[in-house]
């Protein structure tokens, strides 16, 4: 059985959904996509006796990101984690979408990932696939022993993330979803950053845009 603690929060006007996964005996945990409300986020952590040690960010548009100052001003060791492509959004207002919202910010990551790397947190190995479409740095995390993916705004339950904003590409999108999500197995829980959970299975046999 596995030791990992998967709690969602739904944060900020868009409705995004942050994940924190927690190692339960050691009670290490890091924050898959601070959204919003750092105040909020800071309360769980003491309040659950969590010590994190870690931010992946699946993408770089503001509302995925928004707490992510909150979060390393508390934690001033924590170690953020991106695609390594993602660097421009990051550090650009109009691209990471903050500009449009009348708040310019930019910030960036300590760690930039490839497609493949391993990054071994919470006492697991966590694979980074690369998967260009939403953004051009887009990253999904593949937790592989427990089978679960924390798919961004990349793939939804029954739908795939918008590739209208900067860098983004439909083609791409579809083509890496079929060739690098689609081959995990078919019982890997999908944790997208928006509405419900689902799986590789159901998405493959129902997805519309498959």
């Amino acid at each position: 059985m596995s030791d990992l603690i998967t709690v969602k929060n739904v944060l900020g006007s868009f409705q995004t959904n942050c994940y924190t996964v927690a190692n339960s005996k050691t009670r290490e945990a890091i924050t898959i996509d601070p959204a919003d409300r750092g105040d909020f986020l800071i309360n769980m952590y003491k309040t659950q006796g969590y010590k994190p040690v870690a931010v992946l960010l699946t993408h770089g548009h503001i509302d995925h990101i928004g707490a992510l100052d909150d979060i390393r001003r508390a934690y001033p060791d924590i170690k953020v984690y991106a695609g390594k492509e993602e660097k421009d959004i990051l550090n650009s207002a109009g691209a990471n979408l903050s500009a449009m919202f009348g708040a310019p910010y930019t910030t960036d990551a300590d760690e930039y990932v490839s497609d493949g790397d391993v990054i071994r947190l919470l006492d697991t190995d966590i694979r980074c696939i690369s998967v260009p479409g939403h953004t051009k740095g887009g990253t999904c995390y593949y937790f592989e022993a427990e089978k679960l993916l924390f798919s961004g705004d990349t793939l939804f339950c029954g739908s795939v993330g918008r590739s209208d904003f900067p860098t983004g590409d439909a083609a791409a999108l579809i083509e890496n979803i079929e060739n690098k999500l689609f081959v995990l197995p078919e019982d890997v829980e999908v944790y997208p950053g928006h509405d419900g959970k689902t799986t590789i299975r159901r998405e493959k046999a129902g997805n519309p845009f498959f």
